[in-house]
């Protein structure tokens, strides 16, 4: 029996060295990283820091100028052009429809983008994008005045407007003594006055606007630039 045991107990320490050995040779064998691996590893990890680094989160306001299936031009509320690129990922929005889209886009649209900004090459991935429905305010001289329709027209550096005042648009004149705006109404409107509207363009004529605001200043001139023709009438005068 004892002889038995020792027989037993040399198999075993034959199998565990035979084993030790094969799994040394094993690890032998296996290369070790080069050089050449390790810098080009550690030189794709920089180059993609430096990539996240460029790329922050970001929201605009624009309006459109152009508009493809893959890209947007905008300019902001401050004048500047913003180029926003769209994939599959990019997610649209309008409270008009459902569904939405890249093609439902068109000139002339306010929107709002969210998305990805490089700073390198300083686009847009826009992740979403929503048709927004903004006030316009304009600046400008009254031109002519529609006693009749509640309208009058006015006229800013660039363009000329209608302007159709509501049993809801609030009016004001600017008290230039006591430095504040005073309510006022529709019959204190004089051509020639300097005044600020507020309102929302009609969707088929984007000239004509709905005021919800309008803001004269009687005692402060005009824009010099602005130039009335003589045509300019109070149609109440007529």
């Amino acid at each position: 029996m004892k002889k038995l045991n020792i027989f037993i107990s040399s198999i075993l320490i034959s199998v565990f060295l035979i084993s030790f050995l094969l799994i040394s040779k094993t690890y032998a064998q296996t290369p070790s990283p080069s050089k050449s691996l390790i810098d080009n590893l550690t030189s794709k990890i920089a180059s993609r820091v430096a990539q996240l680094k460029l790329v922050e989160k970001r929201g605009i306001i624009g309006k459109v100028t152009d508009a493809s299936s893959t890209q947007i031009t905008t300019v902001d509320l401050l004048g500047n052009t913003r180029f926003v690129d769209v994939d599959e990922f990019t997610k649209f929005a309008s409270s008009s429809s459902k569904t939405f889209g890249i093609s439902d886009i068109e000139k002339g649209s306010k929107l709002g983008v969210l998305g990805l900004y490089n700073k390198d090459s300083r686009r847009i991935l826009a992740r979403f994008v929503e048709v927004l429905n903004l006030p316009e305010i304009l600046h400008g001289v009254i031109s002519e005045i529609d006693s009749e329709n509640f309208a009058l027209s006015i006229k800013t550096e660039k363009n000329n407007f209608s302007i159709d005042v509501e049993t809801s648009t609030r009016t004001f004149s600017f008290d230039s003594k006591e430095g504040e705006l005073v309510r006022s109404g529709f019959s204190r409107l004089k051509i020639g006055q300097n005044i600020i509207v507020v309102g929302f363009p009609d969707l088929k004529e984007e000239s004509k606007i709905s005021a919800t605001r309008i803001i004269i200043f009687p005692d402060i001139p005009g824009n010099p630039k602005i130039k009335l023709s003589s045509s300019g009438k109070n149609s109440e005068n007529e």
